[in-house]
């Protein structure tokens, strides 16, 4: 079983002490219940790495450790082996004693378009809504955050974590709890709350958005990045049964109705800071990650169409503020 016991004991003197009223159940009751046929097989990967404890973390430039020393090659070998035996890996890169983890998404990319437009992390109790292997997470900490919190409910991502967490010392300012955001009480207790590639998987937008804001404090800032369409305050696809070869895409607003959105949520200072469309050179299939990426999902003779007709993938950031 994955422990969660240090996770309590830091939130157990903290704002987010109410949470412990459910979260030991709901964890006990994952491990009993919802686990993927391969858990025990991933949790002894993560079991049988060595515990290193880097001599030099970088998590704001990117996410990488170095040892004092160059580790010897069979050990270099036997890490290499075990991390690979958790693939596909998705979000990063991570480079961990000169094992690059060159994962499907760039997500560095996509940091360096959000950071600029944040308020200063620093400090700050952070959640990151399904964060994946929790790539975000050591940036946002690089970035300042006193403590940042993930949930996805996908447990090949939670071992992913727990691997490169590992690795990283067993850093306990980050932490990643299998959960869907559907889970969480109204806690209001997070400085900051990141909705990145989330929106258009859920069913009803509107509902997560509020559950969104459900977790932050008074003043709290939302963050959502999510695939949108261009047009105007009305403009919203509804693909048919796939999009971009993905089933689970149910409904993808423009800009304009985003905010539109927010705003009858009742968030203030609602702003689009960035868009721009995605490309092959930050999905795209790799050593890490064999499957087919975006470049495959794209009409091949007009890549601002997927593979279905629909307009490709462009991706907005958008900034809010609780009142």
């Amino acid at each position: 079983m994955i422990k969660f016991d240090k996770f309590y004991k830091i939130i157990a003197n903290s704002k987010l002490s109410n949470w412990l009223e459910i979260l030991p159940t709901q964890l006990t009751i994952w491990q009993r219940s919802s686990l993927h046929s391969k858990f025990i097989y991933w949790r002894n990967i993560v079991k049988n790495l060595p515990k290193i404890t880097p001599y030099y973390l970088n998590l704001l430039n990117s996410v990488s450790a170095q040892g004092k020393t160059e580790l010897c090659s069979s050990i270099k070998k036997d890490i290499k082996i075990m991390l690979r035996a958790l693939m596909p890996w998705r979000k990063g890169p991570f480079n961990c004693y000169g094992i690059y983890i060159d994962t499907e998404w760039r997500s560095d990319f996509k940091w360096n378009r959000v950071l600029p437009h944040l308020s200063l992390l620093k400090g700050r109790t952070v959640l990151d809504v399904g964060c994946g292997n929790g790539y975000h997470l050591w940036r946002m900490i690089g970035a300042g955050a006193k403590l940042a919190i993930g949930i996805d409910p996908m447990a090949l991502f939670l071992c992913q974590f727990e691997a490169i967490r590992k690795l990283l010392g067993q850093d306990q300012r980050v932490h990643m709890l299998p959960l869907g955001i559907e889970q969480l009480p109204k806690l209001a207790a997070f400085d900051t709350v990141f909705s990145m590639g989330v929106l258009y998987h859920r069913r009803s937008p509107l509902d997560h958005i509020n559950q969104l804001k459900d977790q932050l404090v008074q003043y709290g800032e939302l963050v959502i990045e999510t695939i949108i369409i261009e047009g105007d305050d009305n403009q919203i696809l509804v693909p048919y049964e796939r999009y971009a070869q993905m089933r689970n895409v149910y409904c993808i607003p423009s800009i304009q109705l985003l905010i539109k959105w927010l705003t009858a949520c009742g968030f203030i200072d609602v702003r689009a800071v960035h868009t721009c469309r995605t490309t092959p050179y930050e999905q795209r299939c790799t050593n890490w990650m064999t499957k087919n990426s975006l470049v495959n999902f794209l009409d091949p003779n007009n890549h601002k169409k997927t593979i279905e007709g629909h307009p490709a993938p462009i991706r907005s950031i958008i900034i809010a503020r609780k009142p």
